[in-house]
């Protein structure tokens, strides 16, 4: 089962080895990583998408990384997931304007032309960006490169009633 789960860590040479390396002692695939800078330059988020049957002894053992600062798991539907695609299609001169309208309907933008092929940029859903490639393997795909995947938790929409700040700005 895949499990998408953020780390925030101090942001100091070795920690993506480490933490990456735990896993591949444990014997877990990571099917994406992607590492940036948080709000604050000395701590860094990795967001890490891998297969394991769960998830609780992992957070415990990232805990245990001495750089290791938050481990948040997301749950699907309630975080908003992002990748960026490029995929390079051929595009005979006949069929360009097929592509482009299949192109328009997931709003992937032409970012290259050539003579022989158009080069799409896509953003979204990882959902999303599979459908977009199953569109286009019909002009056929010459090449591709995706993003790993970046994720942040919803936020709430609504306070709790015993949570919400009075006038006065005091919780009641």
């Amino acid at each position: 089962m895949q499990h998408v789960i953020s780390v925030t860590v101090e942001n100091k040479p070795g920690v993506l080895a480490r933490i990456s390396s735990m896993f591949a002692r444990r014997g877990f695939n990571i099917h994406s990583l992607t590492v940036g800078p948080t709000e604050d330059p000395k701590r860094s988020r990795m967001t890490v998408v891998v297969d394991a049957p769960e998830m609780e002894q992992i957070v415990k053992q990232l805990y245990k990384l001495i750089h290791t600062l938050k481990v948040t798991e997301h749950i699907h539907g309630e975080a908003v997931e992002r990748e960026i695609m490029l995929v390079r299609v051929n595009a005979d001169p006949k069929r360009r304007g097929e592509i482009l309208d299949a192109a328009n309907i997931f709003e992937a933008n032409a970012v290259d032309v050539g003579v022989k092929t158009i080069t799409f940029e896509v953003v979204g859903e990882p959902s999303r960006l599979a459908d977009f490639l199953e569109i286009m393997r019909i002009y056929g795909i010459v090449s591709l490169v995706k993003s790993g995947r970046i994720v942040l938790d919803k936020d709430v929409k609504s306070q709790p009633k015993n949570q919400r700040k009075t006038a006065q700005g005091a919780r009641t």
